[in-house]
């Protein structure tokens, strides 16, 4: 109705004013032109407080400039290219090491000039890799760097579903294997990067890979169509203790929104229909703060109090990736109940983000940390 279209043009343009400055922000702050690639320790001043270079955050810049510059006439301009360009040649020359074991696996961690400091055994790093190298080649056509996004994507497929052991975890005896909800969450990520307005055979090979990205994702899906759980067994089983029980509600909404695209892409409403109301509304439901607002980041599904120390806290992501789950999902059914469930979140986040009481220094904004309360 008229009402909603008013509030979502007001939510719009107070967004495309934090975006503007998110990005202003950013290109004045974090460009190293000394060495390039991104600062990201960044006070609210602009101060630099940390000179490490984090793969993970690399990538993403470079992908977030490149997808701006490429689909916001407003950001269609040469210097975000530039620094686009700048942060994939930095990634280029010194994410990869090839003295690991595999030319394929990056380092978590660089000194500002781009030596390894610190590696994951995990596909993370290499993962935001692929989508800065995919988005870059979109935006100058580089094919070579196509290319390599998708020989990177093929070595992860390998040591996700073939042989892990090029990461370097060690197998050891009492160690149970455990499917992790983020692993096939970010290949499907990948999946849905390397398709998009793609066609031919890379298309059909990365057809079946998502579609196996989807079963894995289900597993999660645990007591009945109750709880959406972290970690599952291999045999996609509940696993004993608190690994078991844990729920983060913000990677559930996260990959509520991956299967509601990928429900979307290919036609298939009954996944869509679990992406809202499992991958969404149950995350949502048991996670929200009822007594003060927000997201928890960690819950235990029987109430038990979850191991990691930060469990009370609301981080910015589990937000961020709720108003584009609510949104997504309200745009395509138009459900009034999904617009609430968008604007519950975007008020709570855009109130708690101007609080006058301590948080954490944040860049423009971007990186806001909530408290308990």
């Amino acid at each position: 109705g008229a009402m909603s279209i008013e509030k979502l043009q007001r939510y719009r343009e107070q967004m495309r004013t934090e975006l503007d400055k998110v990005v202003d922000f950013w290109q004045k702050y974090s460009h190293d032109t000394q060495y390039g690639g991104f600062f990201t320790c960044i006070g609210k001043d602009g101060k630099i407080y940390d000179e490490l270079k984090y793969v993970w955050l690399q990538g993403r810049q470079v992908w977030m400039y490149c997808r701006l510059y490429r689909t916001m006439e407003r950001f269609n301009k040469p210097e975000i290219l530039e620094a686009a360009k700048s942060g994939g040649a930095f990634l280029r020359r010194f994410a990869r090491i090839p003295n690991s074991g595999s030319p394929w696996k990056c380092a978590f961690c660089l000194t500002r000039d781009g030596k390894a400091l610190k590696v994951q055994r995990t596909i993370f790093s290499e993962c935001f890799y692929v989508m800065a190298m995919d988005e870059l080649a979109r935006v100058t056509g580089d094919k070579d760097m196509q290319a390599e996004a998708a020989q990177m994507m093929d070595q992860l497929v390998h040591w996700v579903r073939v042989d892990p052991s090029g990461l370097g975890k060690p197998q050891l005896s009492g160690d149970t294997p455990v499917c992790s909800m983020a692993v096939p969450m970010m290949l499907l990520c990948l999946v849905q990067q390397l398709t998009e307005a793609r066609s031919g055979e890379e298309v059909d090979k990365y057809r079946e890979v998502g579609g196996w990205c989807v079963k894995q994702i289900l597993q999660h899906l645990q007591r009945g169509g109750t709880a959406i759980l972290e970690s599952v067994s291999s045999e996609g089983k509940e696993l004993p203790g608190c690994e078991g029980r844990l729920q983060n509600p913000g990677h559930a909404l996260e990959a509520g929104w991956f299967l509601l695209q990928y429900g979307l892409e290919n036609g298939d409403q009954e996944l869509q229909r679990t992406a809202v109301d499992k991958f969404m509304e149950i995350p949502f439901l048991t996670g929200w703060d009822k007594e003060h607002g927000g997201l928890l980041y960690f819950l235990d599904v029987d109430g038990y109090c979850p191991t990691q120390l930060e469990w009370s806290m609301k981080l910015w992501w589990p937000h961020c990736e709720a108003l584009i789950a609510y949104l997504m999902a309200y745009s395509h059914t138009k459900e009034p109940a999904l617009l609430e469930r968008f604007s519950q979140v975007y008020d709570y986040t855009f109130m708690i983000a101007r609080l006058p009481f301590p948080q954490p220094k944040s860049g423009g904004g971007a990186t806001l940390l909530f408290y308990y309360e």
